[in-house]
């Protein structure tokens, strides 16, 4: 984390390959454990202006698929239980 970051330009060159870890560490996380058709990486920001990165797992099932996941079908909350399950299994994973 680094504040007033926006865009991917206004990270510092030494910070650059870490967030590039980062988002590899997610990504091969998602692939072990969902196994996608795609993984999709963005930095969209249009709503909350820091920067921040989308590491989306994506699949040809997907009700939006093979647009993008944003504005497509209503909001489904996560159930507890799958949430907390799904949790643990990330930690695990980034361990």
């Amino acid at each position: 984390m680094r504040k007033g970051l926006r865009d991917f330009h206004d990270v510092a060159l030494t910070d650059k390959a870490t967030l590039i870890e980062e988002i590899d560490r997610a990504s091969n996380a998602l692939q072990c454990l969902h196994d996608p058709d795609k993984i999709n990486v963005a930095a969209l920001g249009n709503m909350v202006p820091q920067l921040h990165v989308h590491v989306i797992a994506r699949f040809a099932t997907d009700a939006a698929w093979p647009g993008p996941v944003w504005g497509e079908g209503p909001v489904l909350p996560y159930k507890s239980v799958q949430l907390s399950d799904t949790v643990n299994a990330l930690k695990i994973a980034f361990k």
